[in-house]
């Protein structure tokens, strides 16, 4: 105790040089509960249950790490009783060799929810060439419980190898709905979307609207370093659009309150720039609709090595939501 008492004192006075600012998003009640037990808000996709409402947003898909990453993220969703979307699944299609990198049901078990995933601009080409079955079989084979779409134009455009669209995402992914009785997920990858664009997706019969908005990995900013010839140099305040988390949250309840009786989506994955437990206690706080919250890319740095450090990252965040959850309330 007395070794604990002088560190008190020499850390007391060491913090006390630096100036500290305190969150303004959050009330601090420090006399109405005791510590956490160990629960927290539940969520569930595709009628599965979540412990936490932490997704594992997708991530890679086609590389010699996927194998090694996926596997992490699913026996950190198995052990944890979480949910994860794969990376882009395009890869099978074209070469079942690579389906271990991307074959996770058994890793994260048969209760928690595991989404397959595909680009706007491959379900565009499949809708044409009447090819949408390839994709059913593909949600079979991996046991999925269903699809997420991530749509990405502003990627594609960017990117030197990239697809462009010849008909709006709204008109391919209705196709698809039509044809299809699997639940489906619809994301963007780092510009998040307008409030036009939310609107007519919360009127579409969705599983859920993943965010993936701006403030995270920037992919159209990734494909410019990726480019040898800098060719799209000029175009880069382009790549520097896009809505934020918390702008898009606002969105979304304002959608919610104008055309309640339109909405025929009902969750919301919360990602992009969601950079800790507190952000996503925040924003999932003030959603008006249940909502889970991503974290791609703070997930991503602990899955390419030891299991051990994804581990010990995810139960000190688990740790820390549900310390938030019992002492902090939301200022609005």
């Amino acid at each position: 105790m007395e070794n604990r008492k002088k560190d008190h004192i020499s850390l007391a006075l060491k913090s006390s040089e630096n100036v500290i600012h305190n969150d303004p998003r959050f009330s601090y009640e420090p006399m109405l509960r005791g510590f956490p037990k160990s629960s927290a808000t539940p969520f569930s996709l595709s009628g599965k249950h979540m412990a936490y409402p932490f997704w594992i947003s997708s991530m890679t898909g086609g590389t010699k790490m996927a194998r090694i990453i996926n596997n992490n993220l699913a026996q950190l969703s198995n052990e944890f009783k979480l949910g994860m979307g794969l990376g882009s699944c395009r890869i099978i299609l074209d070469n079942e060799k690579h389906l271990p990198d991307f074959d996770m049901r058994p890793v994260i078990g048969d209760s928690q929810p595991l989404f397959a995933n595909m680009g706007i601009a491959q379900l565009e080409q499949m809708s044409q060439q009447g090819r949408l079955n390839e994709l059913h079989d593909l949600v079979s084979l991996l046991r999925a419980d269903g699809m997420v779409i991530h749509v990405n134009p502003m990627h594609e455009f960017f990117q030197p190898e990239g697809d462009h669209l010849e008909y709006s995402p709204l008109d391919t992914l209705k196709r698809y709905l039509n044809a299809t009785s699997y639940p489906v997920i619809v994301k963007e990858v780092g510009q998040g979307m307008g409030p036009k664009s939310l609107d007519k997706l919360l009127r579409m019969p969705l599983e859920a609207i993943e965010f993936g908005a701006f403030g995270g990995t920037n992919f159209a900013k990734v494909e410019m370093e990726r480019d040898p010839n800098q060719r799209n140099a000029l175009l880069e305040p382009l790549a520097l659009i896009g809505h934020t988390a918390l702008e898009m949250t606002h969105m979304t309840n304002r959608a919610v309150k104008k055309g309640k009786e339109n909405i025929k989506t009902h969750k919301l994955i919360i990602s992009g720039g969601v950079k800790n437990f507190l952000d996503g206690y925040y924003l999932t706080s003030i959603s008006s609709m249940p909502a889970a919250f991503g974290m791609a890319s703070a997930f991503l740095k602990h899955a390419t090595g030891d299991y051990q450090t994804l581990k010990a990252f995810t139960r000190d965040q688990i740790k820390g939501y549900l310390m938030a959850q019992t002492y902090l309330t939301v200022n609005e």
